[in-house]
């Protein structure tokens, strides 16, 4: 009996760790995992340098794509991902509308199509700018206008 005694504050020491560190940082990793199995496009998400987005794709089980900014996306890790401050709504039907015949994402598709729609508008506002820029020298005289006429 004498060779147990000394093991005793020991093992109570690994008890200790066990309940107050060990246990609570699996707890911890497991709601991590759990977190990052259930990350969906529409999902506003923190990552690990502090940036705030909103996922626009998961074209994988290790990377998504996110929107910084308008028009900004980023590929990023999925483990580098900290935190979901908005959960995208159940999207349930729209799920079905999203794939095609293959049952691929149409993501791209829609994307291309938005851009192409913000491409016009930005011809259509560059139109204006000249039209309003031609109005302006016209009748005023300024420097540019003198030159055209000599």
């Amino acid at each position: 009996m004498g060779g147990i005694e000394p093991l005793i504050p020991l093992v109570l020491i690994f008890v200790v760790f066990y309940f107050l560190l060990i246990r609570p940082q699996q707890k911890k990793a497991k709601a991590h995992r759990e977190m990052l199995a259930s990350l969906k496009r529409g999902d506003r998400i923190v990552t690990a340098g502090g940036i705030i987005g909103t996922i626009t794709r998961v074209p994988s089980e290790t990377e998504l794509t996110v929107e910084i900014a308008e028009n900004v996306r980023v590929r990023l890790a999925r483990g580098m991902v900290t935190e979901v401050l908005a959960r995208s709504e159940s999207r349930g039907a729209d799920d079905a509308e999203d794939k095609d015949e293959d049952g691929k994402d149409n993501d791209r598709d829609r994307d291309r199509d938005r851009d192409k729609d913000k491409d016009k508008d930005k011809d259509k506002d560059k139109d204006k700018d000249k039209d309003k820029d031609k109005e302006n020298t016209r009748g005023t005289g300024t420097e540019t206008g003198q030159r055209a006429r000599n």
